[in-house]
């Protein structure tokens, strides 16, 4: 196998191409979840049966998606967020710069960056959640891992905790008659709800504002908060620093490992998502159960198949190499992840929003696979296109020059 570090002079210090690889993944990866929300309205994502035919190759290809994806591929991400806060902290202290400094300026544009794609493009952002959570992640960095995995546990445990009692006092009619109706009514998406944000993502840039800024908000303070969102982005990004301490993540340690890790993790974590599945079919989909209790199956299964999946990808990468034709794609797409997830957005609002093709609410399920795949193969032939020429992604760019300062270097020189 060639070597897992791979340098790139003049602009950065030597990649990891195991993390690479692995955000290439990624963010491959997560564009299976996101595409219901860009192309049918958010309800559908939490909630199926609310919008669009849910039968035969439809139900399949939704099935399939939230067993593999949901959730999964954002805890990938998260965890490699975590590492990628040790990496950056720990390359500035080599040098003397102050760490803290740099962390949260780059925290702090990583705000920014996610409220502009959130109000301003597409409301499913995560870039916010990530930011916010980087903010006191930087200060465990430096706890042993295994004291790590468990504050992981603990912050999972309280968070589907809190989600469970929600459910319980709903179910026992302990909330006040107005909030129950709401949260209800919500859930069941009454057709007047439908069409309000069928009109507003079918119509201009002005008319998609106001819902887009609403479900914007809610994404960004109750789900943050109370849905558990905040406390599983941090939970994994202190499982992924624990995973980087180990050497797991860099793919440095033995292909045995990795075989561990897959075996272990995907039998554990796809049947207790399975079983997720089948209980809301059990209970109707209610929302006693689905939105609370019920989603406690794919919180905790999607951490197992996440490290699953995790050795998996490391399993293949040590025994194919950093220089197979699969690996070097992947790479490259890992290496402008900030970029091509922008780019996610760009693309899919222009083709189902109203300003571009307004395909909002027309496509099933199977024919939003066809553009997540015709998506992936741009990725995948546009990133190594743009790094023979540049040195990393616009974007990163951008955020690097943001945080330091100053402008690293961007174009490649000719035979570099």
């Amino acid at each position: 196998m060639t070597s897992a570090v791979q340098s790139d002079a003049g602009s950065e210090p030597a990649r990891i191409i195991a993390l690479d690889v692995l955000r290439g993944v990624g963010v491959l990866g997560i564009l299976l979840l996101n595409i219901q929300s860009f192309a049918m309205p958010s309800i559908a994502y939490v909630h199926p049966t609310t919008f669009g035919d849910l039968t035969g190759a439809n139900r399949v290809v939704w099935h399939a998606t939230h067993l593999l994806g949901d959730q999964k591929f954002m805890g990938i991400f998260a965890m490699l967020f975590g590492a990628g806060v040790v990496l950056m902290t720990g390359r500035a202290e080599a040098r003397g710069a102050q760490s803290a400094r740099l962390h949260y300026r780059r925290m702090g544009w990583l705000l920014l960056f996610g409220v502009l794609h959130a109000y301003l493009l597409w409301y499913g952002d995560i870039l916010f959640t990530y930011g916010l959570c980087g903010l006191g992640v930087y200060l465990l960095r430096r706890q042993p891992p295994l004291r790590l995995v468990a504050l992981a546990f603990v912050l999972l445990a309280g968070a589907t905790g809190l989600l469970a009692a929600f459910g319980w006092s709903l179910a026992a009619g302990r909330w006040p008659p107005e909030a129950a109706a709401f949260v209800r009514e919500t859930w069941d998406a009454s057709p007047a709800a439908l069409a309000r944000e069928l009109a507003a993502f079918r119509g201009g840039f002005l008319a998609q504002m106001p819902v887009r800024a609403e479900e914007a908000l809610i994404l960004q303070t109750l789900l943050l908060a109370l849905g558990g969102l905040g406390a599983r982005a941090t939970a994994m990004m202190l499982l992924g620093i624990a995973l980087f301490r180990w050497r797991i993540l860099t793919g440095e340690r033995p292909a045995r490992v990795y075989a561990l890790l897959a075996v272990a993790g995907l039998f554990i974590g796809l049947p207790i998502v399975e079983l997720g599945v089948q209980q809301h079919e059990a209970h109707g989909w209610a929302v006693e159960h689905s939105l609370f209790l019920g989603t406690q199956y794919n919180v905790w299964g999607s951490v197992f198949v996440a490290v699953g999946y995790v050795g998996l990808v490391l399993l293949a990468f040590r025994v194919l190499g950093a220089d197979h034709v699969v690996a070097r794609p992947l790479a490259a797409a890992g290496r402008m992840a900030f970029t091509n997830y922008i780019a996610q957005s760009l693309v899919c609002t222009t083709i189902f929003y109203g300003h571009g093709v307004g395909l909002f609410g027309t496509l099933e399920r199977t024919e939003q696979l066809v553009v997540v795949v015709a998506v992936w193969v741009a990725m995948l032939v546009w990133s190594p296109l743009w790094l023979a020429r540049f040195h990393m992604g616009p974007l990163e760019w951008l955020w690097r020059a943001l945080t330091y300062g100053g402008a690293p270097p961007f174009v490649r020189a000719r035979g570099a």
